[in-house]
């Protein structure tokens, strides 16, 4: 261990630590995607996405306030998450910068919802959005399930200790 971290009352520690120890969790690398009153589908690069209930199917996902489309997903009804294959390293990338948001030159599929969903994607969960709520310096993101669908082959993307990772090959 590199030594422990004791928040003290009134939150404070060091940030860089604590990130880096969140870090040692490994997670998926998904984009949500939504579109702004019928225009240009947009994209961004999130690892914060979870189940919530099975029953009714809801989801979420955290977005930082001081993101450049918090006020798109904050007037958004609906988004889409999708769950990127490890070939999606380099749309991952782009659509994690500020900024980079555009979802031209990737395949897409128009959900019922009229919110885009990433063609060549593990998974996708098309979204109503069922409640926002605030987190310190995110919003997390509830949807509620309308439709989805996944494919049985690919391995999906992975992100830890500040970069992308791979399965290896299946035996």
């Amino acid at each position: 261990m590199t030594g422990e971290t004791t928040v003290t009352e009134g939150g404070a520690h060091d940030a860089r630590r604590f990130r880096n120890a969140l870090g040692c969790f490994t997670t998926g690398v998904a984009v949500v995607t939504a579109r702004e009153d019928g225009g240009e589908p947009i994209g961004i690069t999130i690892n914060s996405f979870s189940s919530v209930s099975l029953d009714p199917p809801l989801v979420l996902w955290c977005l930082d306030k001081k993101s450049d489309t918090l006020s798109l997903f904050e007037k958004a009804t609906h988004f889409t998450v999708n769950v990127l294959r490890e070939e999606h390293e380099d749309v991952s990338s782009r659509l994690a910068r500020k900024g980079a948001h555009s979802l031209e030159g990737v395949d897409l599929i128009e959900g019922t919802s009229g919110t885009p969903a990433l063609k060549e994607a593990l998974a996708h969960f098309e979204c109503e959005v069922e409640a926002r709520h605030d987190a310190g310096d995110h919003i997390i993101m509830i949807g509620r399930v309308l439709k989805f669908d996944y494919v049985e082959e690919g391995r999906p993307l992975l992100y830890h200790r500040g970069g992308y990772r791979f399965l290896p090959p299946a035996v």
